[in-house]
């Protein structure tokens, strides 16, 4: 079985596939009579595209065996979706550009510091945890139309990824 090994998440290694949601380099100023600082538009929520709304949820994930075997991927078509991470637990983001071509999957390892929005249409694997009961705090689309596509990979398609 090929392995596939992540990669440490940066801006601009994501870039092709989204914004990664983070403190670290973004613009901030202080409010609350100077005791927080304001990080303002960290990532684009876009949801609106055929009358969708910003729809906000937790999920609580638990990690998969390793080797992860990867059988499947998806995209949403009419928003993008952030998840940003409620513990300061590293967690594994997979991504390509086309789920049939080996050679343009992206895996990266994110900090517990790091978030990630997914563009529209972009290939994602749904969560992939590496601690039981991690949690995060999710910004995606609501309403009608159909924003799941989902892609199982076939026999010799599918591969691992080692955390």
């Amino acid at each position: 079985m090929e392995l596939l090994r992540p990669e440490p998440l940066t801006r601009e290694a994501f870039q092709p596939f989204g914004e990664v949601i983070e403190m670290a380099g973004s613009a901030h100023y202080t409010i609350n009579q100077g005791f927080t600082e304001r990080f303002n538009d960290l990532c684009f929520v876009d949801v609106a595209m055929e009358g969708g709304a910003t729809n906000v949820s937790l999920f609580l994930g638990q990690p998969r065996p390793a080797p992860i075997a990867i059988k499947l991927m998806e995209r949403h078509p009419l928003g993008a979706q952030a998840f940003v991470p409620l513990q300061d637990r590293p967690w594994l983001v997979l991504v390509a550009g086309d789920v049939h071509d080996l050679a343009s999957y992206r895996a990266f390892t994110a900090t517990g510091k790091q978030g990630v929005n997914y563009a529209r249409n972009v290939w994602h694997h749904p969560l992939l945890v590496l601690d039981a009961d991690s949690r995060f705090l999710i910004i995606d689309r609501k309403g009608p139309g159909n924003n799941l596509e989902e892609v199982w990979l076939g026999e010799g398609e599918a591969f691992g990824l080692t955390p």
